[in-house]
């Protein structure tokens, strides 16, 4: 199933998916899982806040000890990730419904604390969610240099053939640059004025820059402030890469028409059921079917939907994909190298 070729989907969802779907809908809504918790989200925002607080302080403390200034740039990564997951949660609707308190949310955690353009990337990830694994379809297939499907392969030129004939062994390696890598997105959409208000988000991503590295540089000598950037950004990149790369990547693809929000969202998808340190670091999207399925889900209540969908699927015959984390990476590296084989077979004859 991880190695099948693009599906192709001519034909239309039919009625009886629909109204499976409208089905399920109603047992998540009679468990009480699609209900606001803005009080919890209140208390984990404060959290994390705090935890961040603590972090500069130590940085503050630790007066450049190289060691010292490497355990509290991985702190803060850690805590950098949290802030993620808040921009998350806060562009699906999770914490509020509120389009004011939202925007609030998303502009100061993701513009303003992480450097990150809130506007370009709920309009990047809606997109995702709309259309997960399509190939001509999902921004977070086309904005990679891997491919993810043979037919991706006959694309590529240059050093970017070169990066996806050898990505089953680059692609963890490389991941490391996601968090830069989703900043300069950012740029690049505002630079295109292809988000609503550019100037307000480009001037909170300026103030984040000249205020972090700012204080990164004036607590610390060059030489140790290398380190903790290097540290800090290259294990924010791992948080943030290896948190979404499992989701979908080793999954079907497909070309063509969409399929049901249910087929769409259940095939393409895998969910890692873990315990509640799995779920800290993965933000709750190890459980990534029931996610895409109610996105609007606060984050607290997918582990309580899982054993819902799970046993709905089983009902309805419809497969679903439940791995361990290690194996899920197994299986992508795997996929990986099955999608590029293409491109090492012609480079071995050339």
């Amino acid at each position: 199933m991880t190695d099948s070729p693009a599906v192709s989907t001519s034909s239309d969802s039919s009625g009886t998916v629909d109204e499976d779907f409208r089905e399920l809908t109603g047992r998540i809504q009679d468990a009480g899982l699609m209900r606001p918790r803005k009080g919890r989200y209140a208390a984990r925002i404060a959290v994390v806040w705090l935890m961040n607080a603590v972090g500069w302080a130590a940085l503050v403390l630790c007066r450049g000890v190289w060691w010292q200034v490497a355990v509290v740039a991985v702190w803060l990564a850690v805590w950098h990730g949290q802030l993620a997951f808040v921009v998350h949660d806060a562009g699906h609707r999770q914490i509020t419904r509120s389009r004011k308190v939202i925007q609030v949310l998303g502009l100061i955690h993701g513009n303003l604390m992480l450097g990150v353009c809130f506007g370009w990337w709920v309009q990047h990830h809606n997109r995702h969610h709309n259309h997960p694994n399509h190939l001509e379809l999902d921004p977070d297939i086309l904005r990679r240099v891997a491919v993810f499907a043979p037919e991706q392969a006959q694309d590529r030129k240059g050093f970017a053939r070169f990066l996806a004939a050898n990505q089953r062994y680059l692609f963890f390696p490389l991941l490391g640059l996601e968090a830069v890598v989703l900043r300069i997105a950012g740029i690049i959409a505002l630079r295109r004025r292809a988000i609503r208000r550019p100037l307000l988000e480009g001037g909170l991503m300026a103030l984040h820059a000249v205020l972090f590295f700012g204080a990164v540089f004036l607590i610390l000598p060059w030489p140790t402030a290398l380190l903790f950037l290097a540290v800090h950004q290259g294990l924010l990149g791992y948080l943030l890469g290896l948190g979404f790369a499992i989701n979908h990547k080793g999954l079907p693809t497909r070309v063509g028409k969409e399929w049901s929000w249910l087929e769409r969202q259940v095939l393409t998808a895998r969910t890692l059921p873990t315990g509640l340190v799995g779920d800290f670091f993965f933000g709750g999207l190890n459980y990534q079917i029931e996610h895409h399925l109610f996105p609007g889900m606060p984050r607290a209540a997918l582990r309580h939907a899982y054993p819902i969908v799970k046993e709905f699927c089983t009902e309805r015959e419809i497969p679903y994909v439940e791995t361990g984390v290690l194996e899920s990476y197994w299986d992508l590296a795997r996929h990986l190298g099955a999608a590029s084989q293409v491109l090492r077979e012609k480079a071995a004859t050339a």
